[in-house]
């Protein structure tokens, strides 16, 4: 792959949302949250059971040749909200946050190419989310209450909404990122780097995802990327039971149903091998802070990425921006204070409907 072009008066801002390993010295709820659960859903509450039960319509929306996974809820013709998960996640990171909002909006939540049930791509491009999220937008009836819609996106998926917000402002009347951040600082980004290289359990182009045999025995190695506990462990093994899909064992084998199938992650293992940069990095060089629409960032309070901007990880985030944070959590906000999070995005909604600012 090119080297980034580096932008011009401004600083080198790269944005890295990979999984890196660990060092096998993470405690036992941080390595393998679910492992306790020995293939069993953990005890949820009544609010998270009712969420669910709130199935959305599952569609595929074609946009760039390829078939992308979209989930909808609400009725066509109110205002329309689109959600956006993170790396090497899938729509349905969304599921238990977005039917808190069906009454009032029309909602979709996607997953982006090369993850979830979304076609993978031979190449992967910051440039083509905009084009993605406005298919989908346009399929899912998100403009058809009369205002544009509002993108709302975590982790690598609000990299993709800050980005689409600077080149495509006309497309979206505000944007929302939860624990949004760009890449740790230069010396972080080697050490992890060098750490993925030496570390034998992270996909590459010559390692691909592992087939399991059962499913408890995959649900055993999910684990959360950066590390940290499962918030709420329902919440994790939701998201676990649906970053899976059925592959054929290898060589041949049968597993215990004798079917002869197991277990595998859904997304694409080689998507930072194919990822493009060039167009982000372009991007921020000719548009510095260039964000015209509302936009303001929502983050954990023990998020790795406030620890990175402490240590002086560079910011593309326009000057004075809105920063809200949401106390007693981690990265994954959304498993860690789901209703704090469910809450703040009300408001923030409310707000901008109130006094006409989006």
């Amino acid at each position: 792959m090119a080297e980034d072009p580096k932008p011009a008066k401004s600083p080198e801002v790269s944005y890295d949302d990979r999984p890196f390993p660990s060092t096998g010295d993470l405690p036992p709820e941080v390595q393998a949250p679910l492992a306790e659960y020995r293939g069993e859903p953990p005890p949820a509450p009544l609010w998270f059971k009712e969420a669910i039960a709130q199935e959305p319509e599952r569609i595929f929306v074609e946009s760039l040749g390829s078939k992308l996974e979209v989930l909808t809820w609400g009725e066509v013709g109110k205002p329309g909200l689109l959600f956006v998960h993170g790396n090497s996640a899938h729509a349905d990171w969304w599921s238990f946050i977005a039917p808190f909002f069906a009454e009032d909006y029309r909602v979709a939540s996607m997953s982006l190419a090369g993850m979830g049930a979304s076609d993978w791509r031979d190449r992967y491009a910051f440039t083509d989310f905009s084009e993605d999220a406005e298919a989908v937008s346009r399929a899912a009836g998100l403009y058809e209450g009369g205002v544009k819609p509002i993108y709302i996106g975590h982790s690598f998926g609000g990299g993709q909404v800050f980005f689409a917000a600077a080149n495509t402002p006309e497309r979206m009347r505000a944007a929302i990122l939860v624990d949004t951040g760009f890449g740790p600082p230069p010396e972080e980004l080697a050490r992890r780097m060098a750490q993925m290289e030496a570390v034998r359990n992270i996909p590459t182009m010559d390692r691909p995802s592992r087939i399991y045999a059962t499913l408890p025995e995959a649900l055993n190695r999910f684990r959360l990327m950066p590390p940290q506990p499962a918030g709420n462990p329902f919440i994790a093994d939701f998201i676990a039971r649906r970053s899976l899909k059925k592959a054929p064992l290898p060589n041949g084998d049968k597993g215990p149903d004798g079917s002869g199938e197991g277990w595998t992650w859904r997304f694409d293992p080689n998507m930072w091998a194919k990822l493009d940069r060039g167009g982000m990095m372009q991007q921020q060089a000719q548009t510095p802070h260039g964000v015209r629409v509302p936009i303001v960032h929502i983050y954990g309070g023990k998020s790795r990425i406030v620890e990175h901007r402490k240590q002086g990880a560079a910011s593309p985030f326009p000057p004075g921006m809105i920063e809200i944070e949401i106390p007693d959590s981690h990265h994954h906000v959304m498993i860690d204070q789901p209703l704090a999070l469910v809450a703040t995005l009300r408001a923030l909604l409310a707000g901008w409907s109130a006094d006409g600012a989006a």
